[in-house]
């Protein structure tokens, strides 16, 4: 079906996974973490073979302004530092662990609590975001202090959070909504601290009324400025 002026077709959405709750994954035995997985500069490896790691044990440092840290995801020990073949086809750098229990950081607050203010500074909060090596969910995983921090004499208007999704089969940003709604609005809460700004959008598909609905209910309970809810 033909949907745009230039050409171009709106595909049938395809939810099949939208009633289905999140669910972990078991366990691998190996796991392998490229050190090129998000836009700019490949992280730099400081684990070797031999090291044993938790789960948040930082693994590479940011190789520059445009790049990210990359955190252990997994306990275990470190197989070998090699070259994996990614999803383009390349062969890249990446740290093979080999799994063994499930061993956290002391440093991690793993509480079912959630803080809802936050004291820090902006330039605190985007330290900790660059530091925690925080990126974005898209294709391109750009590290987000940098969309953090505006050009030398620039500022930023407004937080946009891009709550569609993009492909017909997506299901991930619904399911998140719903289920970490709370935890969703105290993190666009500290991004727009950390951004300087008093306006947040949040942009959901009209196809998600469950989710307009439950985000437009608990956002009454953070304390911001001024929340939009865009479908």
């Amino acid at each position: 079906m033909k949907t745009f002026r230039i050409g171009g077709v709106h595909p049938a959405e395809n939810k099949l996974s939208a009633g289905k709750a999140i669910e972990p994954l078991a366990l691998p035995k190996q796991a392998v973490f490229p050190l090129s997985q998000h836009i700019g500069a490949p992280a730099t490896a400081i684990v070797k073979k031999g090291d044993v790691v938790k789960v948040g044990t930082k693994i590479a440092e940011a190789g520059g302004f445009v790049s990210a840290a990359i955190f252990s995801s997994v306990s275990g020990k470190v197989n070998k530092v090699d070259a994996v073949i990614d999803a383009s086809g390349y062969r890249k750098p990446a740290i093979f662990i080999d799994v063994d229990g499930d061993e956290w950081e002391e440093s991690i607050d793993r509480s079912s609590t959630l803080v809802k203010e936050c004291a820090l500074t902006p330039e605190e909060i985007v330290a900790k975001v660059k530091n925690a090596g925080v990126v974005g969910m898209g294709g391109a995983c750009f590290p987000t202090h940098v969309k953090l921090s505006p050009p030398p004499g620039c500022k930023a208007e407004c937080v946009i959070i891009n709550a569609v999704e993009c492909e017909p089969y997506l299901t991930a940003d619904h399911r998140l909504m719903l289920e970490k709604a709370d935890e969703v609005l105290v993190g666009v809460s500290i991004l727009m601290k950390a951004a300087k700004v008093t306006k947040g959008y949040i942009g959901i598909e009209n196809n998600k009324p469950d989710a307009i609905k439950l985000m437009t209910e608990k956002r009454l309970n953070i304390p911001v400025s001024k929340w939009f809810l865009c479908k």
